[in-house]
């Protein structure tokens, strides 16, 4: 049986100034996947988006190379190039996996879903759109969420960076990752 190509891309802002902020908690996921899976190190590639490149046989992954409230057509760009590198019989089977922060989901727990609305997330929204209403799985990691609701108290919150023990969680949710990815492999 033939496994089920995958890009996985994450969504975040860039590094190094934004490395390992709350709101770039999907790069530091798609990281420990990198290592999990035991890939080569990431190197850029100017025809998927200008995005950060490693993969393997089966599972490739992604980094956005923008800022996440705009990150829709790097994604865009990335899936067209993943699939025109396909061989045909793999390019209706293949599937994009969306990593992101999860504002509404405790610090570390991954949230799966395929489709659906982007329920305020930004990035998520410029995907969406960039996509053409194609529905794509997203794997949310949870960052918690400040007391306040105010914008300027959010916003400040998923720019912060994460403590030692913050990125310990985040990290920690590639295990379950790689088990979600192989069953959609199956599928």
């Amino acid at each position: 049986m033939l496994r089920r190509p995958l890009l996985i891309a994450s969504l975040g802002n860039p590094s190094p100034q934004y490395r390992n902020t709350l709101h770039s908690a999907g790069h530091t996921l798609l990281s420990s996947l990198q290592q999990s899976l035991s890939y080569p190190p990431f190197a850029k590639s100017r025809l998927h988006g200008n995005g950060l490149l490693s993969g393997g046989d089966e599972i490739t992954l992604w980094q956005s190379p923008t800022l996440m409230n705009v990150s829709g057509p790097a994604v865009a760009t990335a899936w067209k190039t993943f699939l025109r590198d396909l061989p045909n019989e793999d390019r209706t089977r293949a599937k994009l996996v969306v990593l992101h922060d999860e504002l509404e989901s405790p610090f570390g727990k991954i949230k799966f879903k395929v489709g659906g609305s982007a329920r305020g997330h930004n990035g998520l929204k410029s995907c969406v759109s960039s996509l053409g209403g194609m529905a794509f799985t997203r794997i949310g990691v949870g960052i918690g969420r400040p007391e306040s609701r105010e914008s300027k108290d959010v916003a400040n919150y998923v720019l912060r960076k994460m403590s030692v023990v913050e990125v310990q969680k985040v990290t920690e949710g590639a295990e379950e990752v790689v088990g979600i990815l192989m069953k959609m492999q199956e599928e």
